[in-house]
């Protein structure tokens, strides 16, 4: 299939979600540009934003299985990765599949679960397989995970990990919608929920399609370098305690490649990279006591580390 067609077919997946979703279309293609890169998303949100419907209505609308996983305390690893049961009929223990074995997992307040449950889901999310009693078994494909963390009531949680944080490709907060669009979700409440409009746009096999088109999008080499010094200044900032990883680095390739193909280009400008930055270096710096006392926020300090690179040269020759 042509990219033009499938970059359409993007567009109106986003659009489908759009109608549910109302006022929300920044992050809706920042939730896109992920899922096209192959990547998890955290959403640091308050509840009752629209997170659960969100995800219902992109794995509708792209024709992909979605699971919801409440966590809370008592909710173990064999949750995520499936169990043996004894059967009677057949006098052995058979393997009940976990609810990693989606498309689309909404891991919802993923804090709130122990450290031994979310280490089960930091392999899923990297390797996209469990091992279960000895055996591994792959996830499905696509598997893709969008986790959300409640940041104001922190009572009982477990903080995550830096290597799990890491392990999400984007992070971003909803918010509140704003007033005409809440206007309008009180007008169209009913009998029925939102989701339930939503239609599949395309099949599974024409979004993974889509995956493997991101791949083909062209960067330079001066773009590639920019992407390098953008991460890398995180690392000697003074008022960061520790700069992004490499793994941000790939990440911010990927994104910028996906956000270049949603826009119907088949090379990376530095405005791609510099749309993607917040998203993708937000959840993996970490500032310092001085930056702190200043008053200064990560998103603060990721602008004007933005503003401290000069873009390369268009024009210039690789």
């Amino acid at each position: 299939m042509e990219n033009s067609t499938l970059s359409n077919y993007a567009i109106q997946v986003m659009k489908e979600v759009n109608q549910v979703v109302l006022g929300k279309k920044r992050e809706i293609f920042e939730i896109m540009v992920a899922l096209l890169a192959n990547g998890h998303v955290l959403l640091e949100d308050i509840p009752g934003v629209g997170k659960t419907t969100l995800a219902i209505a992109f794995s509708k609308a792209m024709g992909l299985e979605c699971r919801r996983v409440q966590f809370t305390p008592d909710v173990m690893p064999s949750d995520l990765t499936g169990f043996s049961v004894y059967n009677r009929e057949k006098e052995k223990f058979v393997y009940q599949e976990g609810s990693v074995f989606c498309n689309i997992l909404l891991a919802d307040e993923i804090n709130r679960t122990s450290p031994k449950t979310q280490s089960a889901l930091l392999e899923v999310m990297e390797e996209r397989k469990v091992s279960v009693e000895g055996v591994t078994r792959l996830a499905p494909d696509p598997f893709l995970v969008i986790a959300t963390q409640n940041p104001s009531g922190t009572a009982g949680t477990q903080l995550l990990p830096e290597a799990q944080i890491d392990r999400f490709m984007i992070s971003l907060s909803l918010g509140y919608p704003d007033f005409e669009s809440e206007l309008e979700i009180a007008k169209g409440t009913g009998k029925f929920s939102r989701t339930d409009n939503v239609g599949p746009v395309i099949s599974k096999p024409i979004f993974l399609e889509m995956q493997k088109a991101i791949h083909d999008v062209y960067i330079k080499d001066v773009v590639y370098d920019y992407i390098l010094r953008l991460v890398r200044a995180t690392r000697s900032d003074p008022y960061l305690e520790r700069g992004a990883s490499p793994r941000a680095t790939i990440a911010l390739v990927k994104t910028a490649k996906a956000c270049a193909w949603l826009q119907k280009r088949h090379y990376v400008i530095p405005e791609d990279v510099l749309n993607q930055m917040p998203y993708v270096l937000g959840h993996r710096i970490t500032l310092n006591a001085s930056a702190k006392m200043s008053g200064m926020t990560r998103y603060q300090l990721i602008d004007t580390i933005a503003h401290g690179i000069p873009q390369p040269y268009w024009g210039a020759k690789q």
